[in-house]
């Protein structure tokens, strides 16, 4: 082949140094040529750059979540680590090897040199591509909803991945141009061509398929959702204390979430996990019987636990590193608060109590359910602040508290007797129509657990009355969705992206010739 003018000799040399593994001179590479076998591996390299790109989009999409996939590790492997750190350096590395390798092969595409790729990135070719099809098979068995999560995520981000690929794809008509101008094989000219074309038809018109309930016009836009603390505000406080309920205020959430249980002696408290060993210190104080489950414990022996400093040793969220001194001081100090002590709060505080009773498949549940109820009925506080979650002994807690706002956990039904008027679901289980629908029926829907701002914008435009989240100190702080597009706007930019594309392509095209 021989050099365009614009490629230097030495540029030529050190590309396919990087690319070959060796140092080829400008007389060995007079011989070297580009065989189907390696046409073949640069196809095998693009793939899995598009496949580790699918990835990229996947691990920034499931770190809304991930704060449970480290409390699932711990509670397997007693272990605690930010895993959502490993995954994106992982990722970061991965995706920066294969984009390299791309782009030299690109280079070396436009200078007419041949690409002879070196074993050792074949081989390493070949194990991220099975290292990240490992990943999205783990994903698919232990982690399913996130497909669910992701398909949401299209509705914020199709209009921008639709404008990346058509820019993409538009820089490759320029090596596209260069193959097939110096290629003499009619049939593999005609095949790139047809496949290309194809492609770029389907990119121009996929805005065709692309929904987001953020096209809207700006007097359309809802109300913005009520935040929900999520355990109060885990990221500026111990998850379930006194000081997470008072940072949940400080945050202007409207509602107080948590999780109660009963101790042994029939105090209820505040805790989430069955076990102690990840939010107090009850290894160092009964090591003997860390193991038991948390109602295991008379309140006497919960009171004793420290349920502060793990915040501080184990870092469950990166903001726990610019926490003020005072905010320091005042973790250490935290115990596990009991119902009347969070109820009190709350109702100085003037937001509303919604909370899960655990666990839900013990023996003495309904003495468990009395004990509740006997605590909110003494408390003074308001019925119509405290929202009620647990399904096990409905009718008899509507029986003895009546004004007890009732929460359900689930759709509603063809045949309600009943009609709902407050529903808590995860936000993979309901689209943006039926939000939609509950809305215009007047029934109060809550999504959980929302922490990233795309996510919130996209069920802010769809309707939602209010998200559960673990950032609320961040939500607090947005004024409007990310983005928000009339349907004009956004068919002029379809327009204008589309009409660049085919002129920039005819004219690689025309150029290169």
């Amino acid at each position: 082949m021989a050099h365009p003018p614009d490629c230097c000799h030495p540029c030529a040399t050190c590309l396919l140094c990087f690319y070959s593994c060796h140092w080829v001179t400008a007389k060995k590479r007079k011989g070297l040529k580009t065989t189907k076998c390696d046409c073949t591996w640069f196809l095998f390299l693009l793939c899995v750059f598009l496949f580790m790109l699918v990835w990229l989009y996947f691990a920034i999409i499931i770190l809304n979540d991930f704060h449970n996939f480290n409390e699932f590790i711990f509670k397997q492997r007693k272990l605690w680590l930010d895993w959502s750190l490993v995954l994106l350096i992982a990722t970061a590395v991965l995706i920066t090897y294969s984009t390299a390798l791309l782009v030299l092969a690109l280079c070396l595409q436009l200078c007419g040199q041949p690409l002879k790729l070196h074993w050792l990135h074949k081989t390493l070719l070949i194990l991220s591509a099975l290292v990240v099809a490992a990943a999205f098979t783990g994903l698919g068995i232990k982690w399913a909803e996130e497909w669910r999560s992701a398909q949401i995520s299209l509705q914020a981000t199709g209009p921008f991945l639709h404008i990346g690929f058509v820019g993409g794809m538009t820089l490759l008509a320029w090596p596209l141009a260069s193959f097939i101008y110096r290629t003499h094989n009619t049939g593999l000219k005609v095949f790139l061509l047809l496949v290309y074309c194809t492609v770029m038809i389907a990119l121009y018109l996929a805005p065709l398929g692309i929904t987001s309930p953020c096209i809207m016009e700006e007097n359309q836009l809802p109300p913005k959702p009520a935040l929900i603390g999520h355990r109060g505000a885990p990221m500026l406080a111990p998850e379930n204390t006194l000081m997470s309920l008072h940072k949940a205020v400080d945050c202007d959430v409207e509602v107080f979430e948590t999780d109660v249980m009963v101790s042994a002696d029939g105090v209820p408290f505040l805790m989430h996990d069955e076990e102690l060993t990840r939010t107090t210190n009850v290894q160092a104080v009964f090591p003997e019987r860390a193991a038991l489950n948390s109602t295991a414990f008379n309140w006497t022996d919960l009171q004793q636990l420290d349920a502060g400093s793990w915040f501080l040793e184990r870092r469950p969220f990166p903001t726990v590193q610019s926490l003020s001194a005072g905010d320091r001081y005042e973790v250490t100090k935290q115990r596990i608060p009991s119902l009347e002590q969070a109820l009190e709060a709350a109702k100085q505080s003037n937001i509303s109590i919604m909370f899960d009773l655990r666990p839900e498949n013990h023996s003495d549940y309904q003495s468990f359910v009395n004990a509740t109820l006997e605590v909110i009925l003494q408390s003074g506080i308001p019925l119509q602040q405290v929202l009620w979650l647990p399904d096990g002994f409905r009718e008899q807690v509507k029986q003895r508290a009546p004004g007890v706002q009732q929460v359900y956990g689930r759709k509603r039904l063809q045949n309600e007797k009943e009609p709902l008027l407050r529903v808590n679901l995860p936000y993979q289980d309901m689209s943006s129509e039926e939000i939609r629908q509950y809305r215009q029926g007047n029934i109060s829907v809550n999504l959980y657990v929302v922490n990233e701002p795309w996510l919130f914008s996209v069920l802010w435009c769809s309707g939602v009355s209010s998200v559960t989240t673990n950032a609320c100190q961040v939500l607090k702080e947005m004024k409007h969705p990310i983005w928000l597009l009339p349907s004009s706007t956004y068919l002029m930019i379809w327009i204008v992206v589309d009409c660049a594309s085919l002129l920039t392509i005819l004219w690689a095209f025309l150029l290169l010739k």
